[in-house]
């Protein structure tokens, strides 16, 4: 099988994880299957647990969103990332909106967030792949388990737990895993609700401060 999920997660993850792989071959024949069946899985294989290839004690940050984007050639396995050669999805320019609102950066000209992931934010959807052009068809497929281990991971193998920045009611349904972790919370930034909680929320200023006040670096949150 070419580059199974778990070969994608760096060592410490998979350590982390360890209880928890036979989750991921599970979803791994899931979507074997749906490849057989001639459904196109997004992102490519090699592409799913890219969110993973940083120690997990690097983490500082979580951003959890819903699922992959469902339009070919956008997702690449960081939640709401695209490639520098794609042009920026609806929800993603929302983001960049609230950036420029919250902190003045400039508008970013690329929608490839890997700056953030390697300072240490986590761009974890709650489900992890989807079949092209419809949003949400791989929930219920073993996904959220897995992110629900991730979250557990986290709070066992980091020295202070992660702040939680959770959009939407998928991503909030992870309230009650989080325990007494720092949450910043709001509506998705799709152009369906981005306008009932998501726009002046703030959550970039928001994350720093709390990052600051326990001693820990800020996140750079402007991009190239």
């Amino acid at each position: 099988m070419p580059n199974p999920f778990v070969s994608q997660l760096d060592p410490t993850w998979k350590l982390a994880l360890t209880d928890h792989l036979d989750k991921l071959e599970a979803i791994e024949s899931f979507i074997d299957y749906e490849n057989e069946v001639g459904r196109t899985c997004l992102p490519p294989r090699d592409q799913v647990l890219r969110a993973f290839s940083q120690p997990i004690s690097s983490v500082k940050v979580v951003v959890v969103g819903q699922d992959p984007y469902p339009t070919p050639g956008d997702a690449h396995g960081l939640a709401f990332s695209v490639e520098p050669s794609v042009r920026i999805p609806r929800s993603l320019s929302n983001i960049f909106q609230e950036l420029s609102t919250d902190l003045g950066c400039p508008t970013p000209t690329t929608g490839d967030l890997r700056p953030w992931a390697t300072q240490g934010v986590l761009l974890l959807n709650r489900v992890l792949t989807v079949q092209a052009g419809a949003s949400g068809s791989h929930h219920g497929h073993g996904w959220e388990e897995f992110t629900e281990a991730v979250i557990s991971a986290l709070l066992e193998h980091t020295i202070l737990p992660p702040v939680f920045i959770l959009w939407g009611k998928p991503a909030q349904k992870l309230l009650p895993r989080v325990g007494q972790a720092p949450v910043v919370w709001g509506s998705h930034p799709s152009p369906l609700s981005a306008r009932k909680g998501f726009f002046g929320s703030r959550p970039f200023s928001r994350t720093n401060a709390i990052l600051v006040s326990r001693g820990q670096e800020p996140i750079d949150w402007c991009l190239p």
